[in-house]
């Protein structure tokens, strides 16, 4: 997904002269070759990361479309104060880009891990957020959502799906499990995993790339009386806006993702899944438990 950010965003800086990239270091070595070709429109402010947030603000005040791109613990948490402030307060808009997502390098420790940044950019209205499942996502969300005037924040990631799915974001069904079944909706990367944790279970599995804005009108249609959040992020992170949307309905919720304990491991991103609970078995175990009362 990366690399797919780095080419595609080369790309925009040549063909479009609003398009603005600022960095903290991180990736300037990629971009150098743009830097280069667009020295006034790439910026590396160096290990800066609430400068670069307050330059990226300026950029979008002068009608420029700014980029901002580093991991997402030093792009989303550090620089919180600045997105509130220098983008939001300012009615400046900007297109946050990370990498690193909940706990991709996790050898690094808790500086690299940033499984709350979806939950804290949710803290601010109207921003869209995109998780992408696959790197062939990559390229179409980011030219569509530069080429727009919203903030919007693109959460990259190692790991992904087998395939991609196009689509603005809505809703799509990728296995439909019939009438009655209960209802799995999967956020970006996590498809396969729940896919997988859903084998001969009676739940239809949802996929989108968009948690924000949420698909509540996809929702409504698909929902029956038992509906499964599964995000690669903190776990309950969209649990307010499905509650809202079937607040005139009986339903029962269960909400996946990463746990809020401090596990204090290094280990792989494939650890992290298991720890807690978002690789297949463990997503198994959660489903069964939950179906297991709707089931007897």
């Amino acid at each position: 997904m990366r690399e797919s950010f780095i080419d595609t965003t080369t790309a925009l800086l040549a063909e479009d002269p609003r398009t603005a990239l600022v960095l903290a270091d991180i990736s300037a070595a990629a971009f150098a070759p743009a830097a280069r070709s667009h020295p006034d429109r790439v910026l590396n402010v160096g290990i800066r990361e609430q400068l670069m947030l307050g330059v990226a603000g300026g950029l979008a005040l002068t009608g420029l479309r700014p980029i901002v791109h580093s991991y997402a613990p030093f792009l989303v948490e550090r620089a919180y104060e600045q997105i509130k402030l220098d983008l939001d307060h300012q009615a400046a808009s900007a297109v946050l880009v990370s990498v690193g997502a909940s706990y991709d390098r996790a050898a690094a420790g808790r500086t690299h891990l940033s499984p709350a940044d979806v939950t804290l950019l949710d803290t601010l209205a109207d921003w869209t957020v995109h998780v992408p499942g696959h790197p062939a996502e990559v390229p179409d969300l980011l030219r569509t959502t530069v080429g727009g005037d919203a903030s919007a924040y693109l959460r990259l990631s190692t790991q992904r799906n087998e395939r991609p799915y196009g689509g603005g974001g809505d809703l799509v069904v990728v296995r439909d499990a019939g009438a009655g079944a209960a209802l799995l909706v999967a956020v970006g990367p996590v498809l396969d995993a729940a896919v997988a944790a859903a084998a001969d279970l009676p739940v239809t599995v949802a996929y989108t790339h968009r948690p924000r804005p949420f698909d509540t009108a996809g929702l409504r249609a698909l929902a029956g009386n038992e509906v499964i959040l599964v995000e690669p992020y903190l776990a309950g992170t969209s649990a307010r806006v499905v509650a809202a949307a079937l607040a005139d309905r009986p339903h029962r919720l269960l909400a996946l993702g990463v746990g809020r304990t401090e596990l204090r491991r290094y280990g792989s991103a494939e650890d992290h899944d298991r720890w807690h609970g978002l690789d297949p078995v463990g997503l198994r175990r959660s489903l069964t438990g939950f179906l297991t009362p709707a089931l007897v």
